[in-house]
């Protein structure tokens, strides 16, 4: 029996933060478009949650910054850390000429389901929940299709598209299927992501809090904290086998004003490892195959940017190639054009995010002694006015890209 076949001029593999806005903004543009999300909801922990400035001033460019800042989220205006003894300012996004001088904590989900509603406003936008694509379907060395596994609903499917987009994630099946080559670029640190109760004498401040081998993060997610505990690489195991009561404390140790709910970690159950994996592709491209976001480049968890690159690698590809597609031209230039694009500031970016974890996570991670902070930590504390810098290469990114392309008539559905 021959699987179900679909048509569209593009199939993007992956509901994350990249497929979810390029599909958008390729139906935005009047381009037919399938998004293949291989879960039933948007709704996992531990995700990345932070939109940055770059991002809220795609928002604006698109004309839903107003609504879009309607979605559950809280302001970040400053990054604190303490190292040691001495609490510093590193970072402070108020001084940012941009539309929203903050971060906004913003439940993945939430913004997930936002550029859905906003997609499915126009006729050409396919989300196809509990669909993931499987394999590629080849027309000798182009890529013309995907075939699709749908949750209890039999066979294969095949999508035939002029444009394979994978968006699927770090650990992309349609990267592996293509036989995409991976650089690693190695990192020295897994997280454990797990959640504690907020209480209002806690305080509004996001920070983090550096001790010999152990570093946390806080993020303020108004009635919890979000927290990331930072091991050194493999080291996760190895605290999995020990009581909870020592993970507990070593929490403590770095937030002792979460005395009183500390018992909330009741086991391992409530702790979630994040490997972190850094790496990129030298080649992003084949014929009629694109990949992005995360299944291009996993980025470091520092500075949460990996959302915000994921969009920006969406935005610049919407850019380049709607025209193309809607012309029905599209060349392997327009492929490489995209990465042209993006290929730099990502570079950039995670040679940032490998000296940090070379020389401070690392160490951090590895030392016996009370650390003090870097002579670059220094100088923000005593010229506030240098706390932009980190802030805009954060915030704002290296390379920020803008909305090119049109809007089509939004469906009367």
């Amino acid at each position: 029996m021959a699987a179900p076949t679909l048509t569209t001029s593009c199939c993007v593999a992956g509901g994350g933060p990249a497929g979810m806005m390029l599909g958008f903004l390729l139906a935005r543009a009047g381009i037919d478009v399938v998004v293949l999300e291989k879960h039933a909801d948007f709704l996992r922990d531990f995700r990345g949650d932070t939109i940055h400035p770059s991002t809220l001033e795609l928002m604006h460019e698109l004309g839903l910054l107003e609504e879009f800042l309607k979605q559950p989220h809280q302001k970040l205006q400053q990054l604190v850390g303490q190292i040691g003894d001495q609490r510093i300012t590193l970072g402070d996004f108020s001084s940012l000429s941009t539309r929203c001088n903050f971060v906004a904590l913003m439940p993945q989900w939430d913004f997930l389901n936002f550029l859905a509603a906003q997609g499915r406003r126009f006729k050409g936008f396919h989300l196809r929940m509990r669909s993931e694509a499987i394999d590629l379907i080849r027309d000798g060395e182009r890529v013309v299709g995907v075939r699709a596994v749908e949750e209890g609903a039999g066979p294969p499917i095949e999508i035939r598209a002029d444009l394979v987009v994978a968006a699927d994630g770090r650990h992309s099946t349609l990267r592996e299927r293509a036989g995409f080559k991976v650089i690693d670029l190695g990192a020295p640190m897994d997280v454990l992501w797990l959640r504690i109760s907020r209480r209002p004498e806690d305080g509004e401040q996001t920070f983090g809090h550096i001790e010999a081998g152990m570093f946390m993060i806080m993020l303020n997610r108004d009635d919890y904290w979000q927290c990331a505990f930072v091991v050194a690489k493999g080291a996760a195991e190895t605290w999995r086998k020990r009581d909870i009561g020592e993970f507990r404390r070593a929490v403590l140790s770095l937030s002792p004003f979460l005395s009183g709910r500390i018992n909330e970690i009741g086991s391992w159950d409530d702790v979630k490892l994040l490997t972190v994996t850094v790496n990129r592709l030298p080649q992003w491209h084949q014929e009629g195959l694109l990949c992005i976001g995360d299944a291009a480049h996993a980025m470091s968890p520092i500075g949460g940017v990996g959302v915000n690159l994921a969009v920006q690698d969406a935005v610049a590809a919407a850019n380049i190639l709607a025209a193309p597609l809607a012309e029905h031209r599209l060349a392997r230039d327009h492929l490489k054009a995209v990465q042209d694009r993006r290929e730099w500031p990502t570079r950039v970016t995670q040679r940032i995010q490998i000296f940090v974890q070379d020389y401070v996570i690392g160490p951090v991670l590895a030392g016996t002694q009370r650390p003090k902070p870097p002579r670059a930590a220094k100088l923000l504390e005593w010229f506030p006015a240098l706390r932009r810098i980190p802030a805009r290469v954060i915030g704002i990114g290296v390379r920020p890209e803008h909305v090119r392309t049109a809007q089509a008539r939004a469906s009367s559905n």
